[in-house]
């Protein structure tokens, strides 16, 4: 991993931006739910995803429908950059939490706070996950408006405008008007097989971004299949979110079993604060 030794002297939407470019795979963006999460996600890659999921599973135990506020995800990314200065964080911001002008202002100072980069979506209130059935769909004049509106107001930060009808004729119309836009990456949430990507990609000249969560409805992919396919950016929105549930549901089944002792826990103490303390040196050392 790179990271650590990335210089400083650029701005995070501007790094983000060179590792699009010089990338020749796909950049992985892994979904984090905590800084904790986020920490040790970020020991294996550069690229960390703001999930909205996982986020509302963590800090409200709601589904994602539209609880997150984001006055929540822009202390939520400040606590990221604190401690972690050099990874790329782009953050899912649903549909900008409605009014254009209210989008505008979340793109400024998530920008003031040091996020990569955002995921700007169509979908109309009250939204759903990408990947679950029920979603309602912006007009497309309405949601270009509000796209220009951000583009005009952003720095360097990277937008990803972001579709979830399910049409193909209006996919295909969509990721075109988002290019032509000023979009710098676009992704078509929910897909239910890369074709759909390997025609767009060569119809669209900006990276395409590819979301991937378990049990959702697109199909498991490596990385050397989305890159065979046109994708440049890979989102997976809840790697961290899901294992955790798994391993706490096992712990706390090993406890009741065990009697109630901690004999045999995999992770201990020094463990633990070994992540913690490496956190405080990151913060200690930021420019």
């Amino acid at each position: 991993m790179g990271t650590e030794n990335r210089p400083l002297n650029t701005s995070p939407g501007q790094r983000l931006r060179q590792a699009i470019a010089s990338n020749e795979r796909v950049l992985p963006f892994i979904g984090v739910y905590d800084v904790f999460s986020a920490s040790l996600a970020g020991r294996h890659f550069d690229g960390l995803f703001v999930s909205g999921f996982g986020f509302a599973a963590s800090h409200y135990g709601l589904p994602d429908v539209g609880f997150v506020t984001w006055t929540d995800i822009l202390a939520y990314v400040q606590r990221l950059r604190t401690v972690l200065p050099t990874h790329h964080l782009l953050v899912d911001i649903d549909d900008g939490y409605c009014d254009p002008e209210v989008a505008c202002h979340v793109v400024s100072v998530l920008e003031s706070v040091g996020a990569s980069g955002v995921v700007l979506e169509d979908q109309k209130r009250p939204r759903r996950c990408g990947h679950f059935e029920g979603k309602q769909i912006m007009e497309l004049d309405e949601y270009l408006a509000k796209l220009r509106m951000v583009l005009a107001k952003r720095r360097d930060l990277v937008i990803v405008a972001r579709t979830d009808t399910s049409d193909q004729e209006d996919m295909a119309r969509r990721v075109q008007a988002f290019a032509e836009a000023g979009a710098d990456a676009v992704l078509i949430d929910g897909l239910p097989t890369l074709d759909i990507v390997r025609r767009l990609s060569k119809l669209v000249d900006r990276p395409f971004c590819f979301n991937q969560i378990a049990g959702g409805k697109s199909p498991p992919c490596t990385l050397a299949d989305l890159h065979q396919a046109g994708v440049s950016m890979a989102i997976y929105s809840t790697p961290c979110l899901f294992a955790a549930q798994a391993a706490i549901e096992d712990a706390m089944a090993d406890l009741r079993g065990r009697d109630g002792t901690l004999e045999g826990n995999p992770i201990g103490v020094p463990d633990c604060n070994r992540v913690l303390t490496d956190n405080l040196e990151r913060r200690d050392k930021r420019p």
